[in-house]
C-alpha cells in the first residue's frame, strides 16, 4: 500500500493522509478527474462509490453515493472551490440526502488535495481534511473516516499499475 502516513491533529482540526505512488503525476490526477476511475477507488472496498454528477471544474459539483455491504446507500456531495489540473483540488465535502441536498445534521469538512513529485520519480499525494470543530472531527473519526480513507486510497495502487492505467 502506498499510504505513508495518516495524521490526526486535534489542535489544527485536521486529518492528513500522505501517499506516494510509483506513477507519474498525470496518471494520479486522472484517478480524480475521470469519474469512472474515481468511483473505482473512492470509498473503502466494502463501500464502493458510484459517481452521479462529476463537474470537475472550479465551482463544479461532484455527487456520489457509497453502497454498504447490506445495500444501504450513503450519499455525498463535493462543492469544488478550486481545481488546478494535474496539481490539486479543494472542495467542501458534505453528507447528502438521496436527492443530493446537503445533510445539515452531519459534519462538513474542507478538503485540499495536492500532487507533487516525490523525489523518487513518482507522485506524492497529500489529502488534508479540516473540520469545523473538535466535536465534528471526533464524530467522523469515530465513524471510521481515517481507516476508510486509508483503505480507499490503498485501492489506487492497482489502478495505477501499467496494465490498469488507460
Amino acid at each position: 500500500m502506498t499510504v505513508t502516513s495518516v495524521d490526526k491533529d486535534y489542535e489544527t482540526l485536521s486529518l492528513t493522509l500522505v501517499a506516494d505512488f510509483p506513477a507519474p503525476n498525470d496518471a494520479v490526477w486522472e484517478l480524480w478527474a475521470d469519474p469512472r476511475q474515481l468511483e473505482r477507488w473512492w470509498g473503502p472496498p466494502t463501500y464502493p462509490a458510484t459517481m452521479e454528477q462529476h463537474d470537475f471544474t472550479t465551482g463544479g459539483t461532484v455527487t456520489y453515493y457509497m453502497t454498504g455491504p447490506d445495500g444501504e446507500r450513503f450519499h455525498g456531495l463535493w462543492n469544488l472551490t478550486a481545481v488546478s489540473p494535474k496539481s490539486g483540488v479543494d472542495f467542501i465535502d458534505l453528507f447528502a440526502d438521496a436527492q443530493g441536498q446537503p445533510d445539515a445534521s452531519m459534519p462538513v469538512t474542507t478538503t485540499r488535495m495536492r500532487l507533487s513529485e516525490n523525489g523518487e520519480g513518482g507522485t506524492r499525494m497529500e489529502l488534508r481534511a479540516r473540520f469545523e470543530s473538535r466535536e465534528a472531527m471526533q464524530q467522523l473519526i469515530d465513524m471510521g473516516m481515517a481507516e476508510g480513507l486509508s483503505q480507499a486510497v490503498g485501492q489506487m495502487d492497482a489502478l495505477l499499475s501499467t496494465s490498469a492505467v488507460r
